[in-house]
């Protein structure tokens, strides 16, 4: 598969299923209403490097401090990372709430295993049913 095919399917396996129960019919003639949500793919980049024990622990440390900072902020509402996958080059998956793809990117490009070359991202703007996507862990919403 073409190296960002699968982020598109995923992208819209996940939209398929956050909108098929959504797109029972609300009320007659009523708009079904929409949110949106920006979805990060952290993936293994072509720099990517076997690390020494030491560093790996580090890296992974300063990581899921950025995370946890993002979560402070209600910037990133869930992360986390994937196992059984197929495509052992996909890592994980941030859902952020913020302005714009471009935001997202921006906030996760400066994630500690992005700057370091060992993950890239792929950022897109994911529409869901209003009301399907709760966080209730997640602080405030910050002004958007």
């Amino acid at each position: 598969m073409p190296r960002t095919a699968l982020p598109v399917a995923l992208s819209a396996a996940l939209t398929a299923a956050v909108l098929l129960p959504a797109l029972a019919p609300a009320a007659e003639g009523a708009p079904m209403e929409m949110e949106r949500f920006q979805l990060v793919l952290l993936v293994r980049a072509p720099t990517w490097k076997k690390l020494p024990e030491a560093e790996a622990r580090a890296l992974q440390a300063a990581h899921l401090g950025h995370l946890t900072r993002m979560g402070a902020e209600g910037k990133a509402v869930v992360c986390g990372p994937f196992d059984d996958q197929q495509d052992v080059t996909l890592r994980g998956a941030c859902i952020y709430d913020v302005k714009d793809a471009a935001e997202a990117r921006a906030l996760a490009e400066a994630d500690p295993v992005v700057t370091s070359g060992q993950l890239r991202i792929e950022a897109v703007t994911w529409w869901v049913g209003k009301g399907y996507m709760t966080f209730p862990k997640r602080p405030p919403a910050p002004s958007r």
